[in-house]
């Protein structure tokens, strides 16, 4: 056995043993759930929860906020952008599979001249110029293809999601050039850089989370929420409100 499979076994039993450690932990501590619907998983989701935020307090913020204290804003935004013009296969191929044929012509065309004139992408001349900038994955693929509900789920070190999105994470670790560029070469460095300038990115966010009532319900809403508006391109069908006066 390889050297590389034999770190990926490790990886796989260790990540293992975390989710059963969880599971048990939910098992003997009931939780109440505040969105039965939409959350069913509530007990695991909020122990992986705290083990995230465990996680991100002791390396990912300080780190963040290293990078962020020495690195201007303008050269900031421009390693953003260049990694955002790299995950054009990503979006190419879901408009495709979605069936906006125009929509996945005008992101390549977005994708051309940002990593022309936009210097590989660290410039977006795209968006100065007007042209849309559409972000899709196989999460709203799957969304478009029907499965429009579906239960949340915070995943170990990635955060929260959905069975829907995390299904839909198989497809962006083949066709996104840095996860493959990491898997083919096993060299993780733009990873890290990429999840580092990300979390930088969202800094700002984190008074918001810590001053929230319940900071897991606060993700939770706002993440639910944002992907609705993704599903829908920023127009989501309003509430069925003759359906929730009949509640009362």
């Amino acid at each position: 056995m390889s050297h590389s499979s034999t770190q990926t076994s490790t990886a796989g039993k260790l990540a293992l043993v975390l989710l059963c450690t969880l599971l048990t932990a939910c098992a003997s501590q009931p939780t109440a759930l505040t969105d039965p619907e939409r959350d069913p998983w509530e007990g695991f989701n909020r122990k992986v929860h705290s083990f995230n935020h465990a996680v991100d307090k002791a390396v990912m913020r300080p780190v963040a906020k290293g990078y962020d204290k020495i690195m201007p804003d303008a050269p900031q935004r421009g390693v953003r952008n260049f990694f955002h013009n790299l995950a054009w296969p990503v979006n190419f191929a879901n408009l495709i599979l979605q069936g906006r044929f125009k929509h996945s012509m005008v992101a390549t065309g977005r994708f051309l001249m940002n990593s022309t004139v936009g210097v590989l992408g660290f410039f977006d001349v795209a968006s100065r110029q007007g042209i849309p900038d559409y972000r899709e994955d196989f999460g709203q693929t799957l969304a478009v293809w029907g499965w429009e509900d579906s239960r949340y789920l915070v995943l170990p070190f990635f955060g929260p999601h959905t069975l829907r999105d995390t299904l839909g994470r198989s497809m962006y670790g083949y066709l996104h050039p840095i996860s493959w560029y990491a898997r083919k070469h096993h060299n993780y460095v733009p990873v890290v850089v990429d999840l580092i300038t990300l979390r930088a990115e969202l800094l700002p966010l984190d008074q918001d989370i810590e001053s929230a009532q319940d900071p897991y319900t606060f993700i939770r809403d706002v993440y639910l929420q944002h992907r609705e508006f993704e599903i829908y391109n920023g127009d989501p069908p309003a509430p069925d409100y003759d359906a929730l006066l009949e509640d009362y």
